[in-house]
Parts: structure tokens; C-alpha cells; sequence
């Protein structure tokens, strides 16, 4: 986890082959401002891929409505 008074940003990497989200990694948002790509194994698809960044909770902690 990053600290709380830095600007890095945590943010998942999702593979393009299989769509699993394996990996987290910081990156710095103010300097690097498109989204990241790199290049890791993929456990599912036994094989490497290309991972590319998505937020990090990808929208699970949003409030949702309640049922009256």
C-alpha cells in the first residue's frame, strides 16, 4: 500500500488474454499520466501477456442504492 502523503496512485493491471486481474503496482499520476502497459506472466493462460492498468477496486466500493 502506498502511504497517504505520497502521489502515487495504486492501481491494478488486468491481462489482456485471460482479463484476471493478477497484479498491483504504484505509479506516480502527476508524472505519468497515460495508462501503463507492461509485460508479465500470466498464470491463467500459462503464458506471458500484456497487462494494462485499471483502477484499483473497479468500481466494488461504490455506494449503492438501497431497496425501499
Amino acid at each position: 500500500m502506498p502511504k497517504k502523503n505520497t502521489k502515487r496512485k495504486l492501481v491494478g493491471l488486468v491481462s489482456d488474454l485471460s482479463g484476471h486481474r493478477t497484479y498491483y503496482t504504484t505509479k506516480n499520476a502527476q508524472t505519468t499520466t497515460e495508462k501503463l502497459s507492461l509485460k508479465k506472466y500470466d498464470p491463467v493462460a500459462r503464458k506471458h501477456a500484456t497487462y494494462t492498468e485499471t483502477k484499483k477496486s473497479l468500481g466494488r466500493n461504490e455506494v449503492k442504492k438501497r431497496k425501499n
